[in-house]
């Protein structure tokens, strides 16, 4: 390969594939314009999709490329430990999601995850969360799009500010236009898409390696040794290539950042909650758990093959930084035209990460921010406008969000440190008070409070050098193990000093308080023994734990 860093050779056909997608995904949103008559079909689909689809659409909300870029990196970086991310911090809290919290959610017919939080404690809480979350949702898409921008830039030669505004503006008009429909039967799209695009980088690259034992001899010959090959070995104390204790891989990944990151994460909730009924919104996150069990394959084994086929990987700057794994590999390994496809599939894995990012984020600006704050009893199309120019606001935000993300060398550890900040002490207040019906809402508020207090001041001292992890990682681990375990302290010293709600205020929205009078929604065939969201599920964690057995 001569110089010219990371650019690609794309050709007339490769564009031409890449200018489909676009027309495709605009089509896509125009074509939902015409289901929208009211705001619950703008924001949630009318609560009318089967579950085959937003169980797709809840893995491609996911599968945003932070995951697959990110994923990739930490494939190179840290080895097989990487699956960890999806083993034991994914599924396991996926099945959780279906089979315990999802009830409760789409049981109480609440609009979005602040919305619950004020029906169980109270405004202040309700507040609090609707405003962080929204500032989450948009420096997350930042994210998603300075790394798309980062891709254009170094494949095509785009330049930064330009891929910025192409991307953020086409993902801007096919949820504008078709809400929360446009953006999930897109990422349904984008699935099939981003899986097109990855699949011959994982097939030619291992060819190229020799195969998967050809794979294995060349990472035991590279700086991370045997080590590479293991998930679990090595774990008894901090010297893997993690640097993290298997305590913390169980408690803070495998509990507090997963559970926390899947079970009150709206931008995943939401689509379950625009299923059809019950049943489905159950399957919804236990469908998405058998793909994201197999997903190591393109993103993990992809950053092996990058760790052991380029030179220099791992640079602190430049075209050989970790993120660009899974770009060099494009450059290295595929012909034209499946070139194409793989751009494709990049592009269509970050407009999937940023429009769940965005549709989230108008939902809850508009039903939990505007609507429950400032204007209340409106009229439903001016709810439905407010959400779209809530759509642009985000998108705006989020391209100036896009360049504080340009400061982290590696965007995946930016993120986690998001994650234990605004969702781990967000996770405790939850489940506790889902299972704890004695918890206050004045403890509500300020166990959530001096949770999301304690993760940022954990974060904040790290990087000022007063306190020391291991890793970046470790500390995001660590931070959300301690708002935790802040706010079951707080709600336990609050509780028994202030009142709680009567079991009247509560029906509905806590464990032991069922609502007798909701209906059964299923419909014909649900009840079929294959469609059982118990059976789906705990099939989906036995196959989690043994997929570790080769690679403990």
């Amino acid at each position: 390969m001569g110089g010219g860093g990371l650019r690609l050779n794309m050709n007339a056909l490769d564009y031409l594939i890449l200018a489909l997608y676009f027309v495709t995904v605009l089509g896509v949103g125009f074509a939902a314009r015409r289901a929208i008559r009211t705001s619950v079909d703008f924001f949630l689909s009318g609560r009318s999709l089967p579950a085959w689809v937003t169980g797709l659409a809840f893995v491609s909300a996911n599968l945003g490329a932070l995951e697959i870029i990110g994923m990739a990196a930490n494939g190179a970086q840290y080895g097989i430990m990487t699956v960890h991310y999806y083993w034991i911090g994914a599924v396991p809290a996926m099945v959780f999601l279906g089979i315990v919290m999802m009830p409760f959610y789409y049981g109480s017919k609440v609009r979005s995850v602040p919305e619950y939080l004020r029906l169980r404690f109270n405004r202040p809480t309700h507040l609090l969360n609707a405003i962080s979350f929204a500032v989450a949702q948009v420096l997350i898409a930042g994210v998603n799009l300075y790394a798309l921008a980062l891709i254009m830039q170094a494949l095509l030669g785009w330049p930064l500010w330009f891929a910025i505004i192409v991307g953020a503006v086409i993902v801007l008009a096919y949820i504008t236009v078709g809400g929360l429909s446009g953006a999930i039967y897109n990422e349904v799209l984008q699935f099939f898409v981003i899986i097109a695009g990855l699949v011959p980088i994982t097939v030619i690259g291992l060819v190229k390696v020799g195969g998967v034992s050809g794979l294995m001899d060349a990472v035991r010959d590279s700086r991370l040794g045997e080590a590479g090959l293991h998930a679990w070995e090595g774990t008894g104390s901090t010297g893997n290539p993690l640097g993290a204790h298997w305590l913390g891989i169980v408690f803070g990944l495998g509990f507090v950042l997963s559970f926390g990151y899947w079970t009150t994460n709206f931008a995943e909730v939401q689509r379950a909650l625009s299923a059809r009924n019950m049943s489905a919104a159950r399957r919804t996150p236990i469908i998405a758990a058998y793909p994201k069990l197999l997903i190591p394959a393109v993103t993990v084994i992809p950053g092996l093959i990058a760790l052991v086929t380029v030179k220099g990987l791992g640079a602190d700057e430049g075209d050989l930084v970790y993120n660009n794994a899974i770009p060099l590999l494009m450059r290295d390994l595929l012909p034209n035209g499946v070139l194409g496809i793989a751009v494709t599939g990049l592009v269509a894995s970050f407009m999937a990460g940023m429009a769940a990012n965005v549709s989230g984020f108008n939902t809850v600006f508009t039903y939990d921010i505007w609507q429950a704050y400032f204007r209340r009893d409106l009229p439903d199309e001016h709810y439905v406008k407010v959400g779209r120019i809530a759509t642009v606001g985000a998108v705006v935000i989020g391209i100036g969000t896009a360049f504080i993300a340009a400061g982290f060398s590696n965007i995946m550890n930016y993120i986690q440190a998001l994650f234990s900040v605004f969702n781990a002490p967000l996770f405790g207040t939850f489940i506790i008070g889902m299972f704890w019906r004695r918890m206050t809402p004045l403890a509500g508020f300020w166990s959530l409070l001096s949770g999301t207090v304690v993760a940022t001041a954990t974060y904040l001292l790290y990087k000022g050098g007063v306190i020391s992890f291991n890793s970046d990682l470790e500390e995001s681990f660590w931070g959300a193990g301690l708002a935790f375990a802040t706010v079951a302290v707080v709600a336990a010293i609050v509780t028994p000093l202030t009142r709680p709600k009567t079991d009247d205020q509560l029906t509905g929205l806590v464990y032991g308080l069922s609502d007798t009078t909701l209906a059964d929604d299923s419909l014909a065939g649900d009840t079929a023994w294959y469609r059982s969201p118990v059976l789906l599920g705990v099939v989906a964690v036995i196959l989690a734990a043994l997929f570790y057995i080769p690679v403990f």
